[in-house]
């Protein structure tokens, strides 16, 4: 086994047991593997061990790796911090957005489509209280969610959040949690919760996320782009 596989098998192991542990099943949570700064031949790696789902922080490398393995079975997650003149470029690479975090990047996601294809969204929450981070703030969630149900080419799965640094990842994803059934009031089939990444996944799975997103663990270290 390669020393990727190798990773791979190690973090899957940990969310089956992670899982199993809250009283999951292990296959309700989606693995995203984050391949940010890293090249498509990584990503060419990663589909032969069967990796369907990857996710990318920037426009330019999502729409990048995205062309070059158009060939390949791959759904594409755009995790990072949009912004609206990106939207377009974003729409066209992109299978979900976890980061629709105000209404305007909603709108211009609208805007930019081109045919029949509804695309996949999520509203992202800022869990802090700095208002500089992004997402939408906790008092908002639900206006930006109905902001999107009015939207006919999107489609709301969920919210997605970060955990602060200064904060018990339990404790945040508690509270994301509860956005979600807030969001779920006026969406019922919004049921995706994107949390969770290397250092806190477990209480991710605790609290009921869906979707995990993990980079490093299985990647390895980002190439030096010095």
């Amino acid at each position: 086994m390669t020393e990727l596989g190798a990773r791979l098998s190690a973090i899957d192991a940990q969310i089956a047991d992670a899982a199993r542990l809250a009283g999951r099943e292990p296959d309700e949570i989606t693995r995203i593997v984050v391949t940010k700064f890293h090249p498509a031949s990584l990503v060419r790696e990663l589909h032969a061990l069967g990796v369907s789902e990857v996710g990318e922080n920037r426009q330019q490398e999502l729409s990048a790796k995205q062309e070059e393995l158009s060939a390949l079975d791959l759904r594409w997650h755009f995790i990072g911090q949009a912004q609206t003149n990106k939207a377009s470029a974003i729409r066209r690479s992109a299978d979900v957005v976890h980061s629709v975090d105000r209404m305007k990047l909603a709108d211009a996601l609208h805007r930019a489509a081109d045919d029949d294809h509804v695309l996949d969204v999520l509203v992202q929450i800022n869990l802090t209280e700095d208002v500089a981070r992004g997402g939408v703030p906790v008092a908002q969630a639900i206006a930006l969610a109905e902001h999107v149900l009015s939207l006919p080419s999107l489609r709301l799965r969920g919210v997605m959040a970060v955990a602060p640094l200064d904060e018990e990842p339990a404790s945040a994803f508690a509270r994301l949690r509860d956005v979600s059934d807030g969001v779920r009031a006026v969406a019922p089939d919004a049921e995706w919760i994107s949390a969770g990444m290397t250092g806190d996944f477990v209480e991710a799975i605790a609290a009921g996320a869906t979707h995990l997103r993990i980079g490093s663990a299985i990647t390895g270290p980002r190439p030096d782009r010095g």
